[in-house]
């Protein structure tokens, strides 16, 4: 894998020898009908394809079957975030981040360079970084990346096994009735919607437990602080709205708002915070505990 000067990873492609292409721009034209001919003609000219060894090639070079080609994503336009991240660990094994709201961990969609994973990598230099979990690009807070391809899985499985404990906080609406029973422990089956984007309750044993308790009143607001105990998407979102106290900022519980993609207001966060996060380190074997330094408002 090659890293360009902005932190971006390549991909790779291979070439196989059952077909042939009049030249390399017809290839990648026929290889990926979803990108315009167009597009990949300015990858060619900006340099963005290349052999492995990293000599870029031209879009009329003749197709070389049973060969690897590697190349880099394009965007000429992207949403700006205008947060930073704050590294708070970094060894030989983990780099831990404390994430702003809006920023996306990984590169989808319209994020390439505006993502955390590559900031990192061109801030640390470590190309190799990997999450071994994932938090809402909405979300703030502590995410963790692995520096080794080795020991990746020993991470990922901690999460896997449910040995992880991981700690929030949300701003949501006080409830006096909801006060009255808490602390407690949120169970529900949590299952993707129609729309990709909403997770929906449904009948049927539970797959996804939250215990939520109640940590400082402000009305009309008050602050939780939430354990899950599962991993399903928008696990703490669709519980606390399932409650009737959803988020404050929530663009997704309980109404989908259209999606913003280059005008972004970011005057309303959704008031979530990936705030604590404990384990024992699988290569170390120390215990280890972080802590984000961001606070909701």
């Amino acid at each position: 894998m090659k890293v360009n000067s902005e932190g971006v990873s390549s991909s790779r492609v291979y070439l196989p020898a059952d077909k042939h292409y009049p030249s390399l721009l017809d290839f990648f034209v026929s290889q990926f009908p979803h990108i315009e001919k167009s597009e990949w003609e300015a990858r060619f000219n900006e340099g963005l394809v290349m052999m492995p060894d990293g000599q870029t090639v031209s879009p009329q070079d003749v197709y070389q079957p049973n060969t690897h080609l590697i190349y880099f994503r394009r965007l000429a336009k992207e949403p700006e975030i205008p947060f930073e991240e704050e590294i708070l660990f970094q060894d030989a094994h983990i780099v831990v981040a404390d994430k702003p709201h809006f920023l996306p961990v990984t590169p989808s969609g319209l994020y390439l360079h505006q993502t955390l994973l590559n900031r990192l990598k061109k801030k640390t230099g470590v190309q190799t970084l990997s999450p071994i979990h994932r938090i809402d690009r909405d979300t703030a807070g502590l995410v963790i990346f692995s520096v080794n391809p080795s020991e990746r899985s020993q991470y990922q499985n901690l999460f896997r096994d449910r040995v992880v404990k991981k700690v929030y906080e949300a701003i949501a609406p006080y409830s006096a009735a909801l006060e009255k029973n808490l602390p407690m422990i949120y169970q529900s089956r949590l299952e993707e919607s129609e729309h990709f984007l909403q997770m929906r309750e449904v009948e049927g044993a539970p797959n996804a437990d939250t215990e939520i308790e109640i940590m400082e009143v402000s009305k009309p607001w008050a602050k939780y602080r939430l354990t899950p105990g599962s991993g399903k998407k928008h696990q703490l979102r669709c519980h606390l709205n399932s409650l009737g106290i959803p988020i404050k900022g929530d663009q997704i519980y309980p109404i989908l708002t259209p999606y913003q993609e280059y005008d972004l207001d970011f005057s309303n966060p959704l008031q979530l915070l990936a705030k604590e996060i404990h384990f024992k380190d699988p290569i170390s074997n120390e215990s280890r505990s972080f802590f984000s330094k961001r606070s909701l408002r």
